[in-house]
């Protein structure tokens, strides 16, 4: 009897965001996976489910292709898919006990810190929050009962630049996890597991999905260990699953990231350097600029440096609204990675006691021609 060989491939970044997690449909040949909306799945006489689905709670074909591709592309073991990225953060944080201690930081999407300070706080959940991008705050601010350090890099809305490496260290001598929000890189950009993360989280509604039209969150393990063991029962027994059709959104997002994340990175940077020399703007944040406190750092933990931008207007709060209010390409909404260019005022969509600055313009920039887009920024900065 002739031996079957099995070939193995390695597959590169480009490779696995089209194929992992896709396999032609056995009953009808289909190359794209059907959407499988059914909410629950046949027994055989014998009580077992032979196709190995049994509630959408639990599973669902298309959220396990989801979760399987996340996996792939991130490098790591096991991944949870939410109904949004909030969901996801809190699933980790559910995961945590009363009492346990949290790092987080200053600058980070402010729902994060949000849930942190008035949903977990009465659970019980202490955080601190300290400037990430100095490990020597971070370590100070490390307690006996510190379980958690979460990273956000580059961070929103001021785009600082936390050394993953540096923080995944004083987690682990601290017996604590490193998780980084990888949603404004992405795995094209930055591969956090490769620096020591413990976790890695993503709103899909942003790059993943790429198209504004699709919610969702990812938690993804390095290691399926206790700890991702507990945020998949958070996921299932809490219920809080992402959708079958947003994951089969996400997923067809997922085939063209590579190439995207290219596109939004080429016109971020031009936009950038553009606002550098406009006598209007007082400051710009953008990691690929050389003169952006965590540029060396970006350059060695990124490929590229993205597609989000942030500026200060000269003039404060009444001129950022105007200088949105003039804008005609980009799009007046809050969101980002969409390939339609997105403008906003920031601190106004913040709750209160946001960090953010009243001038602080914040755009996700892309994939329209990046002379249009320099053109329109041009024309609404205009006096």
């Amino acid at each position: 009897m002739a031996c079957l060989t099995v070939i193995y491939i390695p597959m590169k970044l480009e490779t696995l965001a089209v194929h992992a997690g896709y396999h032609v449909d056995s009953s009808t040949g289909a190359i794209i996976a059907p959407l499988n909306l059914s909410m629950t799945f046949e027994r055989a006489a014998d009580g077992s489910y032979p196709g190995g689905f049994l509630y959408s709670r639990l599973n669902n074909p298309n959220r396990e292709a989801l979760e399987r591709c996340a996996s792939a592309l991130e490098g790591g073991a096991a991944a949870a898919a939410f109904a949004s990225g909030s969901a996801a953060a809190m699933g980790i944080f559910q995961a945590l006990s009363p009492t346990d201690h949290v790092i987080a930081p200053k600058d980070a999407f402010y729902g994060t810190g949000d849930v942190l300070r008035d949903v977990f706080a009465r659970w019980g959940l202490e955080t601190t929050f300290v400037d990430m991008t100095d490990p020597a705050a971070v370590r100070k601010a490390i307690q006996p009962k510190t379980k958690l350090l979460w990273v956000e890099t580059p961070s929103n809305p001021l785009l600082k630049i936390t050394d993953i490496a540096a923080v995944a260290d004083i987690a682990h001598e601290a017996g604590a996890l490193c998780v980084c929000d990888n949603t404004w890189a992405t795995p094209v950009l930055q591969s956090p597991f490769q620096f020591g993360a413990d976790l890695i989280v993503h709103a899909c509604a942003k790059y993943l999905g790429g198209h504004c039209d699709a919610a969702g969150g990812l938690v993804i393990a390095r290691n399926q260990d206790c700890f991702f063991n507990k945020v998949r029962k958070v996921q299932t027994t809490g219920g809080a699953v992402a959708a079958a059709l947003d994951c089969w959104l996400v997923r067809r997002g997922i085939r063209t990231l590579p190439y995207r994340m290219r596109g939004h990175s080429e016109n971020a940077f031009r936009i950038a350097r553009f606002l550098c020399q406009h006598d209007a703007v007082e400051a710009v944040y953008y990691p690929g600029l050389p003169g952006h406190p965590g540029h060396k750092i970006a350059a060695r933990q990124m490929s590229q440096f993205g597609g989000m931008v942030s500026f200060q207007i000269r003039g404060g709060r009444e001129r950022a609204f105007e200088v949105v209010s003039k804008a005609r390409v980009f799009t007046r909404a809050s969101s980002l990675g969409g390939t339609e260019s997105l403008i906003e005022h920031r601190a106004s969509l913040e709750s209160g006691g946001t960090r953010t600055p009243e001038n602080l313009i914040r755009l996700s920039v892309g994939l329209e021609n990046g002379e249009d887009l320099v053109e329109d920024l041009a024309q609404a900065l205009l006096t």
